[in-house]
């Protein structure tokens, strides 16, 4: 085995064989490739001897860099759902969802994006401990299963009062009342699109949507089973909703 500066991440590996991150880590749950386990759900690979085990492998594993999401319905592949999520090792400066049994992979937030997020989390937990004191505003990274095959991490959520029950578990098993998700741009068209979509089908009844770039805030609320954006905001606006009597947001605040 190669010295520990010479192993590579999952990612990495993936890169140099032209792999997808999943078909890595499936072969590494299967143990038909070689690895080292440098932490808890942390493996590295000696390029030379998966290249060398690679010859025992099935042709299959030899798929186009980057598939991350399953195949179609009646392709034959079985779609991910939560139990195989949390099979997932861990893989360091990546973050992983499963929308509707496809796994999607992002880049960690950057700096700004976090910052924007604990703002805008300061600003909404002091508003709701004073309207619903059992609820609760939470952060990411905290799985939320909407369904068997769709498990997502909002960037902020809030969780009423009326569905306590919840903070006693380790995941999120029921609709928020209400997900915030900070775009950067890895991610969105998967925010605008795929995922409002999925919070929509959900029952998410409101859904902000917060562009660092354009330093602008937007809110959805479901309207006859469908998002409407009811209210916005950018800089030199306060954010005001009427779902939320008394909430009001400075939006240059949330903005670093």
């Amino acid at each position: 085995m190669s010295a520990r500066g010479q192993l590579l991440t999952a990612k990495e590996l993936a890169d140099r064989l032209s792999l997808s991150v999943e078909t890595v880590w499936r072969y590494t749950r299967q143990k038909r490739i070689p690895f080292v386990e440098v932490g808890p759900r942390q493996y590295r690979y000696d390029m030379a001897q998966v290249l060398a085990a690679m010859d025992s492998v099935a042709p299959s594993v030899r798929d186009s860099q980057g598939q991350y999401k399953a195949k179609q319905e009646g392709s034959g592949e079985k779609k991910m759902t939560y139990a195989d999520y949390l099979q997932l090792p861990d893989e360091p400066g990546c973050r992983h969802e499963v929308l509707e049994g496809c796994l999607i992979q992002d880049p960690s937030p950057s700096v700004r994006h976090q910052r924007v997020i604990s703002r805008l989390f300061e600003r909404l937990r002091a508003y709701f401990a004073n309207v619903d004191p059992d609820g609760e505003v939470l952060l990411s990274p905290l799985d939320v299963c909407l369904s068997h095959e769709t498990v997502v991490q909002p960037d902020l959520l809030y969780i009423p009062g009326s569905d306590a029950a919840v903070f006693e578990q380790t995941h999120v098993c029921v609709p928020p009342q209400l997900v915030v998700e900070v775009l950067s741009p890895a991610t969105e068209s998967k925010d605008r699109v795929t995922k409002m979509e999925i919070y929509r089908r959900a029952g998410v009844a409101h859904y902000w949507v917060v562009d660092p770039s354009a330093c602008t805030i937007e809110a959805y609320s479901l309207r006859n089973d469908y998002y409407a954006r009811i209210a916005a905001g950018g800089v030199g606006d306060t954010l005001t909703h009427p779902d939320f009597p008394g909430l009001e947001v400075l939006v240059e605040q949330v903005f670093p």
